[in-house]
């Protein structure tokens, strides 16, 4: 990876990103969605979009532009679609979560915020989408990592297009009867190929690459890593394919997406066997902590993955999805993400500001641009706080889930604090922080090696 140019603006999202997390969880804090709401409910649409989009979506689509060109060794394309698709996907979503707001009656107007917001997300998407499908294209035959992300595209292009549909049925800009029929009942397929899809497969592929190298373990290989793969792309299909079946011929959209999620459960077993060898075979003994608080994100896949059927039957559907859900996207999801930048920031900081003087300066190792024992304790309070909801929410808890809230809302804070330290270098040693030639890192955006 060290030869890899770095992505410039890879930075800027996940400073939105993570602003967008904190906002979320504040919002659950206070009691803003569900469960004082209902799951359909505006106020819990304003907070599910705000961490699916806003958080996990543009995560996602910042470690994309720096890490597949790792994952097929050829520079990115259309390295200049990457700060407009940031700049609309971010106004695509102020103005979706307006339209939201409006709904609920906090906001008295008549701009047509939802479809706009709908618009502008899948011009932003689309030129990520474009930037990370071109550069897979063109690395043809692509290894099982890159699949991954590829079929993770996929789910992205249905989520959005469905999407599109629901705000502009909502805002009144199209209608159809066939399109009504979409928006009233595809929001389960809506919901797959998001979170399931898009969220899910990239997060996997991206695990594929990156932890062999951070654990110096061998390579995935096997049929059961090839199993892993055809068993969550056909999970996807059948979501997509079959939920579209299902809204245009009238079947039950529910019972599609049900034989997708045991797909998918079988996927997640292959996956997690995978990642156990991962940490069984590697050469790094001594685990720094994004590898070993990674370990937490996945008890909480697991967990997400074994709740369901019990939860169902002894709490309800609806409270099973939830809490679930909930699991899924604050422990798997947002845990993985939050401990791997931990380990991604410092990286990145440290090839751009100590890469040009290296073997010319003395330079910190990227460890040294972290305090391990600092940052421990809130992570560990993020994962407590994530399970302490996630019990909440199965007994029905309003008060509980936003006690919960708060942990996990005062240890993202932490985090993000110590993110920044690392991006400052406020942690390395004064008389190695900047010797002649580094580069003061900025913010926002990065310069690769050569570049001012």
């Amino acid at each position: 990876m060290t030869g890899t140019p770095l992505s410039r603006w890879t930075m800027a999202y996940f400073a939105a990103a993570l602003l967008s997390l904190l906002a979320a969880e504040a919002l659950m804090t206070v009691g803003y969605g569900f469960p004082v709401d209902g799951l359909k409910a505006p106020a819990t649409l304003v907070v599910v979009h705000l961490a699916a989009i806003g958080w996990l979506s543009l995560l996602m689509c910042g470690a994309l532009f720096q890490f597949v060109p790792v994952l097929v060794n050829r520079p990115l394309a259309g390295t200049g679609l990457t700060l407009p698709a940031l700049l609309f996907i971010i106004l695509g979503l102020i103005s979706l979560l307006s339209g939201f707001v409006s709904m609920d009656g906090l906001l008295n107007t008549v701009a047509p915020f939802l479809p706009m917001g709908g618009l502008l997300l899948c011009v932003g998407f689309a030129m990520a989408a474009a930037a990370i499908g071109l550069t897979l294209a063109r690395s043809r035959p692509v290894p099982l990592p890159a699949a991954f992300v590829a079929a993770g595209l996929a789910g992205l292009v249905a989520a959005a297009a469905l999407g599109f549909v629901f705000t502009q049925v909502l805002g009144g800009t199209l209608w159809a009867p066939a399109l009504a029929e979409i928006a009233a009942r595809g929001v389960p397929v809506h919901a797959a190929a998001g979170l399931g899809g898009w969220l899910g497969m990239c997060a996997v592929g991206v695990s594929y690459r990156l932890f062999p190298m951070f654990l110096l373990s061998p390579d995935p290989q096997g049929a059961g890593t090839r199993l892993a793969f055809l068993l969550a792309a056909g999970a996807l299909a059948t979501a997509v394919g079959g939920g579209f079946a299902a809204l245009l011929a009238g079947w039950s959209v529910p019972d599609v997406v049900l034989v997708a999620a045991i797909a998918a459960a079988g996927a997640a077993a292959f996956y997690g066997r995978d990642v156990m060898h991962f940490y069984r075979a590697r050469r790094r003994r001594e685990l720094e902590l994004n590898m070993r608080i990674a370990a937490l994100a996945f008890v909480s896949l697991g967990l997400a993955v074994v709740l369901l059927a019990p939860l169902a039957a002894l709490a309800g559907a609806e409270t099973a999805i939830a809490a679930t859900i909930y699991l899924a996207a604050f422990g798997w999801l947002s845990g993985l993400g939050l401990a791997q930048l931990y380990k991604i920031v410092p990286f990145m900081t440290w090839l751009e500001c100590y890469g040009p003087v290296l073997g010319r300066a003395p330079t910190p190792r990227v460890q040294d641009l972290v305090s391990e024992p600092r940052a421990r304790p809130w992570f560990l309070l993020y994962f407590a706080s994530v399970w302490a909801g996630t019990a909440a929410l199965s007994v029905g808890s309003g008060t509980g889930f936003r006690i919960a809230g708060a942990g996990t809302l005062a240890a993202t804070a932490a985090i993000v604090v110590n993110l920044v330290r690392a991006r400052m270098l406020s942690d390395v040693d004064g008389s190695l922080r900047f010797p002649e030639g580094a580069r003061r890192p900025s913010l926002l955006y990065s310069l690769a090696p050569g570049r001012r």
